[in-house]
């Protein structure tokens, strides 16, 4: 049986109330005082450190049966040699299992748990992403403002409102280009290769519609504008460029997304690459970086040093997780989960726990349409386990939360590397790690 790590948090509360399925809302709301987003990585007292907790505390028996049944469940053979994991009690903070609990592996998707952490503190739960239409000598700009989100109905309502302005000052034709300057052209994180573009993550630009997966996802809204530009009565003359706005040029039209906490919710449940990687640049602006993948990276450090987390063996290359080069220890994920569930930083956090994909929720991560929870060690726990999931070729990872059959909440974090069994298998093992964690197990 591996035994639990030590685990000196610096971290002394109690966790808000919580209920799973079918609405996952919480049964009681916290009201706590969080200092407000955007203050919080430049603050001297927005993180202060509470009493350190002790952790040589024994478990109890009910632990102990998580703890003695994680230790035969991981000798299972779909799972490899290489596995970090580690089991801690929400409430009390104690370790009540692990194995390689600090041991850095490719961490795939759980990487965005990360970037949601900073985005959310660096911009704040409420921030809303602006794309703009402008207009100067002749020439309507669309001006991409790192909405990941923007539909081809907001680029409708926003064609709408700019052909009105045009003609209400006798403007029938325009020339249409793109302005994406707000991010640097396109480039492969480390640790990425050539065939993530575009369709395991497009080129990141800061102006997309519908979430096409295209090279220049600048031009193709572009495109689509000047079309709907069009149908509206007004003609496009010449082909849509890449141009630049000036300061002189007119606002016609804008469309502000969905709040980010929204966005985060979205982007947890489906996991999506595109979103991530926006994110990432639009928190390094945010805290007055350049919008890169390595200046993001640096800015999710920061902000998760600030919160007390470890970042010993923490290395991280881009914003979604798809970088082979990526490491973190399940006892980070961990640690990044139980900030994401304080109370005190529910305010600009909630929604990272509000968004982690529930097992057996159609249309997440987690859901039927993926195979997951739907083995016979691991279906009784459908509904009771949300968790984060993470797929690259040679790396599987699951980290979340769970009530156990104490009645107590668990975090925990699975990750798997180099498993030579079918990905399929090694998802459904994990499942039953997490199954066996929620005291449901064949």
């Amino acid at each position: 049986m591996s035994n639990p790590p030590s685990r000196a948090r610096t971290t002394a509360r109690r966790h808000r109330a919580r209920t799973l399925h079918p609405a996952l809302r919480r049964v009681a709301v916290v009201a706590v005082t969080v200092p407000v987003a955007g203050t919080i990585l430049f603050g001297t007292t927005a993180f202060a450190a509470d009493e350190t907790v002790s952790t040589a505390t024994a478990l109890d028996p009910a632990e102990q049966k998580i703890a003695d049944s994680l230790g035969t469940r991981v000798q299972d053979t779909r799972l490899g040699s290489t596995l970090s994991g580690v089991v801690i009690d929400a409430e009390s903070e104690k370790v009540v299992w692990g194995h390689d609990a600090a041991t850095a592996l490719m961490p795939a998707s759980n990487t965005k748990l990360g970037t949601a952490t900073a985005a959310l503190t660096v911009l704040g739960p409420d921030h809303r992403f602006t794309t703009r239409a402008v207009y100067g000598n002749g020439t309507l700009t669309l001006v991409g403002g790192g909405d990941r989100t923007l539909t081809s109905a907001d680029l409708t309502a926003m064609a709408k409102t700019a052909v009105a302005g045009l003609k209400s000052a006798g403007l029938t034709s325009v020339k249409v280009r793109v302005d994406d300057s707000l991010f640097p052209e396109p480039t492969l994180a480390t640790g990425w290769n050539d065939g993530y573009y575009p369709d395991s993550v497009a080129p990141v630009r800061a102006l997309v519609v519908d979430g096409h997966h295209v090279t220049d996802t600048s031009l193709d809204a572009g495109q689509a504008f000047a079309e709907l530009l069009a149908v509206q009565g007004v003609t496009v003359t010449g082909a849509v460029t890449h141009g630049t706005a000036a300061t002189g040029d007119v606002p016609v039209a804008q469309h502000q997304s969905d709040t980010l906490s929204t966005i985060v919710k979205h982007m947890l449940k489906v996991s999506d690459n595109d979103i991530a990687e926006t994110l990432l640049r639009m928190t390094a602006i945010g805290a007055d970086r350049r919008p890169t993948f390595e200046d993001g990276a640096a800015v999710v450090r920061e902000v998760l040093g600030r919160y007390g987390v470890s970042l010993d063996n923490y290395e991280i290359h881009d914003g979604s997780g798809l970088s082979r080069a990526n490491r973190i220890p399940a006892q980070t994920i961990a640690d990044i989960l139980d900030v994401a569930d304080a109370p005190r930083n529910a305010q600009i956090l909630g929604s990272i726990i509000d968004g982690l994909p529930v097992a057996g929720e159609a249309g997440s991560t987690l859901g039927p349409e993926w195979g997951r929870f739907d083995t016979a060690d691991s279906q009784c726990a459908v509904g009771k386990v949300m968790a984060k999931t993470g797929t690259l070729t040679g790396a599987i990872a699951l980290s979340g939360l769970t009530k156990a059959e104490d009645g107590r909440w668990k975090i925990f974090s699975f990750i798997e590397n180099n498993s030579t069994a079918d990905p399929a298998a090694i998802k459904d093992a994990l499942d039953g790690l997490a199954a066996t964690v929620n005291g449901c197990w064949a």
